[in-house]
């Protein structure tokens, strides 16, 4: 049986946004974002956050268009807003408030009835096991904990579009598995946009994905389809700290890891360097810095 859910898609054409002190934070962004999962990856200052706020209709954009199924996301906000829930990188909170209660207020923002909210809260609590920790203010949680709340309250109203901005920053690893897991089930029948430039969110989660940076999108397909294209291209060396800058001004190194204390360094080639290179399994890291490299 097809749902609503399966036949929604954001579709992005052509958006661009140059703020007042002259940088173009988006330039001609053009994406087809199906349900499901979706990484957009980039470095701090890449756009993405310029990006997410726009499809939040946090703010405008100076030309190009959005269409979430038949609605105009840039026109009708209203509209949007019923369908979307958004978690950004940062949210505010009332200190002394539970949990219980402010999803409560939330959720009585959001328009649903009284006859139903107590349901809806309880059952959004439990959903990202938070329910124990109900009475407890939302000030006093872990990062891990806070970050589940915010889901949960992203989640209120049943939304089709879910955006949710660097949701693993600062998260120990505990807390950001126990976050994946989460976002990983919900992902199954919505649109959910992962906002982030640590390249692990996308490889554990993310079906599709796009790589931004300087306002333009420098890929968009399945992380697969990008491996594929290193494929044969990534040489690896471990070499001596010394010898960095010497071997950054010989090859096309993407990137380097220390390793017991030693530089292990990638490089771009489409042949053997030789030179005690080793042929390495390209992994998404490797895309992610030859594409901004060759941006």
């Amino acid at each position: 049986m097809i749902t609503i859910h399966d036949l929604m898609q954001l579709t992005i054409r052509n958006l661009s946004k140059t703020y007042s002190n002259g940088v173009q934070a988006l330039q001609d962004v053009s994406l087809d974002i199906p349900t499901g999962m979706y990484g957009l990856l980039g470095p701090n200052g890449a756009g993405k956050s310029t990006l997410m706020r726009t499809l939040a209709t946090l703010q405008e954009a100076d030309s190009g268009t959005a269409t979430l199924g038949d609605i105009n996301v840039l026109q009708d906000k209203d509209a949007v807003r019923r369908v979307l829930g958004y978690l950004p990188q940062e949210f505010g909170i009332y200190p002394r408030i539970s949990a219980v209660d402010m999803l409560d207020h939330l959720a009585t923002l959001k328009g649903i009835a009284g006859s139903q909210r107590k349901e809806v809260v309880s059952a959004l609590l439990q959903r990202v096991n938070l329910w124990e920790h109900r009475k407890k203010a939302v000030s006093s949680y872990s990062g891990g904990m806070r970050q589940r709340f915010g889901i949960a309250q992203a989640l209120i109203g049943d939304p089709k579009l879910i955006i949710v901005d660097e949701p693993t920053a600062g998260l120990d690893p505990g807390e950001r598995n126990r976050f994946y897991n989460l976002l990983s089930e919900i992902g199954e029948n919505v649109i959910v946009i992962l906002s982030t430039h640590i390249v692990d969110d996308v490889k554990e989660l993310c079906s599709n994905m796009a790589i931004i940076n300087g306002g333009r999108v420098l890929f968009a397909g399945a992380p697969e389809a990008a491996l594929l294209e290193m494929e044969g291209k990534i040489w690896e060396k471990s070499i001596a700290k010394s010898e960095v800058d010497e071997y950054h001004s010989q090859y096309k190194v993407i990137s380097s890891k220390l390793v017991a204390g030693k530089p292990i360094i990638h490089i771009l080639s489409d042949e053997n360097p030789g030179n005690g290179f080793r042929a390495a399994a390209a992994g998404l890291e490797d895309v992610f810095f030859s594409k901004i490299m060759a941006a």
